[in-house]
């Protein structure tokens, strides 16, 4: 009999020692944490990097990841609970909170600090001065989104009036931009990368100006979540956060060469000197974040560029819905 007690003792302490063998570093199981974000883009390194290199699964995490195109349908993913945490410019929060929400969007982690749009023109332009951009034809992005007000808030910055000194298009759908540049729409497009470069290697057009450059450090792409959410799972937000800010640091120290060696996966058909020239242009121009803080300067920032873009309807303090203390946490 007490040799059946041992035996069950010990097959009891192998189970728990296989639970525990499981578990996170925090002492909880594996937890799914759906991610919603607003474009499949190489300006998203960081966050490939910390799902490739398993940073999110070392804190705990095991992401389930889908690309909800548009930071309309972003916001209404998150909203209606499809996803936990959204991937998408800042500036969804702010509309929800001007609508008056009864749940709160916060924004808890930032990923990007510039704008990733790049001005293509169909011509080299060694000698490109932003006057030239007068009388032209501008294909831009969508209304109320950050490229657009972007777009924007650079061209008043260089003296232009988009709406009075050149035909700005922005009745084309985001996913259709590039295309209806390709087939001759407009004589200046905004686009990301790695499309700007595929269009260079093809001859299709060519970088003369970075928007990102020309406006400035702002809270650009942010991981954010419902109140609630935050509330029901603050353990697992700060693990999300610590796992944010160690691809971070990882892409900050490795090369583009070796940051895309770690995120093809997730860009089938895209050559690698594609990838390698796209990720360098953001990492020049400081579009990667170093840490998930969303600096309040930066979200001063940004609610100019809203408001120049009349898409502002007051300017919301930075604490209202903004949360530091996850990524304060992370950088401990």
């Amino acid at each position: 009999m007490r040799r059946k007690i041992v035996m069950v003792l010990l097959a009891a302490a192998l189970t728990a020692s296989l639970v525990i063998s499981g578990c996170s570093k925090q002492g909880s199981e594996t937890t799914k944490v759906r991610i919603g974000e607003v474009t499949r883009s190489l300006f998203y390194a960081p966050q490939y990097v910390a799902i490739e290199k398993g940073f999110f699964k070392d804190e705990g995490i095991e992401v389930e990841l889908t690309t909800t195109p548009g930071g309309d349908k972003t916001m209404t993913a998150l909203l209606s609970g499809v996803v936990d945490v959204a991937l998408v410019g800042s500036e969804t929060s702010i509309y929800v909170h001007q609508q008056g929400a009864d749940d709160e969007v916060i924004n808890f982690a930032q990923l990007t600090q510039t704008d990733g749009t790049f001005l293509v023109a169909r011509q080299k332009d060694d000698s490109f001065d932003w006057s030239k951009l007068k009388g032209s034809v501008f294909l831009g992005q969508r209304v109320g989104g950050m490229p657009q007000m972007v777009g924007e808030f650079a061209l008043k910055k260089n003296n232009i009036q988009p709406h009075d000194d050149l035909e700005l298009i922005q009745n084309v759908d985001f996913g259709n931009i590039p295309a209806a540049f390709a087939s001759g729409t407009g004589d200046y497009v905004q686009l990301f990368e790695p499309t700007a470069s595929i269009f260079e290697r093809e001859g299709t057009g060519y970088v003369i100006a970075s928007f990102g450059t020309e406006s400035g450090n702002l809270p650009y792409t942010v991981f954010m979540a419902k109140e609630s959410y935050l509330k029901k799972n603050n353990a697992v937000v700060q693990s999300f956060t610590n796992a944010v800010y160690k691809a971070q640091q990882w892409v900050e120290q490795n090369d583009a060469a070796a940051i895309a060696k770690v995120v093809a996966p997730y860009f089938d058909g895209v050559d690698e000197d594609i990838m390698i020239s796209s990720i360098d242009r953001y990492k020049q121009q400081g579009s990667y974040s170093l840490d998930p803080i969303i600096d309040e300067q930066e979200w001063n920032n940004l609610l100019d560029v809203m408001e120049s873009a009349g898409e502002l309807k007051t300017r919301v303090e930075h604490n209202k819905i903004v949360n530091l203390t996850y990524a304060r946490k992370a950088l401990e």
